[in-house]
């Protein structure tokens, strides 16, 4: 399966709570972080919810 990256570029400040949660299941718990994953349908789904939050690179 491919890796993806996905980065924190939004602050997490003022989003609700399973926002935050999703960040925090994704590894994401500064702005500018950046974690690698393996791209799977579970993960795509975390990613989806916080789009606007976070940055992703194939």
């Amino acid at each position: 399966m491919a890796k993806i990256k996905i980065t924190q570029i939004k602050s997490r400040i003022g989003s609700p709570k399973d926002q935050k949660r999703t960040l925090d299941a994704l590894g994401l718990t500064k702005m500018h972080k950046t974690v690698e994953y393996e791209c799977t349908p579970s993960i795509e789904g975390m990613v989806k919810k916080v789009r606007h939050l976070v940055s992703v690179e194939k």
